[in-house]
C-alpha cells in the first residue's frame, strides 16, 4: 500500500463552517506503521445471543479493555468496527495479534451461559477482618478505599458462617445470574429526589419570583462483565459499581421582596451527598471466590423496585443500616448447563439491563 494525497474541499451545504470540510476517501489507507487489514467472523458467537441487543458490542468492549483506547484515536491510523457478523480491524500486526487473541477467546466460547453468584453482605464493624486475614489472599486494587481478596470456596463458606454469628451481620441474599460468556449485565436502582435549589425573580408576573427545583438521581448501579477462559479455569471480569446518596438536606432560609406586600421567607435546600465509585478489572481462578469491600460507606435508598426486591430478597440498602462494611462476593458456579438451576434465575427475567460498555 502507498500513502494517498488527500485534497480537502469546502462543504457548500454547511456554508464552510469550521469542522465541516469533507474530502473524497483515499484510494489506499495510510500504512506508514505497517498496518494491515483483517476481518474476523463473529457470526458463530452473535447468533447464539438471542435476548441481547447488539451482542457484538461486547467484543468491541473487551478489545478496548485489552488494548486501551489511545491507539485507536492517535497515530498510526487504526480502524475498529463491528457488525452482527464480522469485525473489521485495521492496525499494526502487533495490535492485530492482541485483537485476534481476545476475539478467538470470545468466539470460541459460542456465548456459553455461565452462572455467577453474587452474595451481598454488610457488617456493622469492620473488625471481622482481624480473624479472616489468615484465609484471605489480598490482590491489587486501583480504586481508593477498596480492598479485594481471593479465598477458596470452602473458606468463603466458612467465613460466611462465622459472620452469621455476629449481631451486626446481615446477609442480603445470594442472587445467581445466568450470563452469556463475554456479555454484561447491569443491575440498577435509581430514583429521582427533588428539592428547591434556587429562586428566580420575574418582575413581570406575580408574585415576582419563582422557586427553581433541582433533582438528584439517588441509588446505585452494579455492572458485571465476565469472560471465562476456554479451559474454564480463569475468570476475567470487569466490575463497575456506583452509589449516590443524599445523606441530608441543609436548609437555607432567605427573605425576599415580592411585587407587593411584606417580605416572604423561602427555604432552599442544599444537598449533602455521599458518592462512591468502583471500576476495576479482576482476573482470578474459577475455583476461588472474589471478595470486595468498599469500607464503611453510606448505602443508598430509593423508592421503586430494587435488585433485592426484584430477586425476592431483603433490601440490602435500607436506611436502617445507613453505614456498614459492605461486602460483595463473586463466585463462578460453572456452565449453566452443568449447574443445578434450582433457585438460580436467568438475568433476563429480572429486568436488569444488558449493555456492552467500556
Amino acid at each position: 500500500m502507498s500513502n494517498s494525497r488527500i485534497t480537502w474541499t469546502r462543504n457548500a451545504s454547511t456554508g464552510g463552517a469550521a469542522g465541516s470540510a469533507v474530502s473524497q476517501p483515499p484510494q489506499f489507507l495510510p500504512n506508514s506503521a505497517g498496518q494491515i487489514w483483517r476481518q474476523y467472523d463473529l457470526s458463530s458467537y452473535t447468533s447464539q445471543v438471542h435476548e441481547i441487543e447488539k451482542p457484538e458490542q461486547a467484543v468491541i468492549d473487551w478489545i478496548l479493555l485489552e488494548t486501551g483506547t489511545d491507539l485507536w484515536f492517535n497515530e498510526p491510523l487504526g480502524i475498529l468496527s463491528a457488525g452482527s457478523e464480522k469485525l473489521l480491524v485495521y492496525h499494526t500486526p502487533e495490535v492485530q495479534q492482541r485483537v485476534a487473541n481476545i476475539v478467538e477467546q470470545i468466539v470460541a466460547s459460542d456465548a456459553t451461559p455461565y452462572v455467577l453468584q453474587l452474595r451481598l453482605i454488610s457488617v456493622g464493624n469492620p473488625n471481622w477482618r482481624a480473624r479472616a486475614l489468615k484465609i484471605m489472599k489480598p490482590i491489587a486494587v486501583q480504586s481508593t478505599g477498596v480492598d479485594a481478596w481471593l479465598v477458596s470456596k470452602e473458606d468463603a463458606a466458612m467465613l460466611v458462617e462465622k459472620l452469621r454469628n455476629r449481631m451486626d451481620f446481615t446477609d442480603h441474599g445470594s442472587p445467581s445470574l445466568v450470563i452469556p460468556n463475554g456479555q454484561s449485565v447491569t443491575l440498577t436502582k435509581r430514583q429521582p429526589r427533588s428539592y428547591v435549589r434556587s429562586v428566580q425573580f420575574h418582575k413581570a408576573t406575580w408574585p415576582g419570583y419563582q422557586l427553581v427545583s433541582g433533582q438528584i438521581n439517588e441509588g446505585y448501579s452494579l455492572e458485571l462483565s465476565p469472560l471465562i477462559s476456554s479451559s474454564d479455569d480463569i475468570i476475567d471480569a470487569v466490575i463497575r459499581c456506583e452509589i449516590d446518596q443524599v445523606e441530608r438536606f441543609r436548609t437555607v432560609s432567605a427573605d425576599i421582596q415580592p411585587l407587593s406586600g411584606p417580605n416572604q421567607r423561602i427555604r432552599l435546600d442544599v444537598p449533602q451527598l455521599v458518592s462512591w465509585r468502583l471500576h476495576e478489572r479482576f482476573r482470578w481462578p474459577t475455583d476461588k471466590v472474589l471478595i470486595l469491600t468498599c469500607g464503611v460507606v453510606a448505602t443508598p435508598e430509593a423508592s421503586g423496585k430494587s435488585l433485592s426486591e426484584t430477586l425476592q430478597l431483603p433490601n440490602p440498602l435500607a436506611r436502617t443500616a445507613a453505614r456498614a462494611d459492605a461486602l460483595l462476593m463473586v463466585e463462578c458456579k460453572g456452565k449453566a448447563s452443568q449447574v443445578l438451576l434450582s433457585g438460580t434465575r436467568s438475568a433476563n427475567s429480572t429486568r436488569v439491563d444488558y449493555r456492552g460498555r467500556y
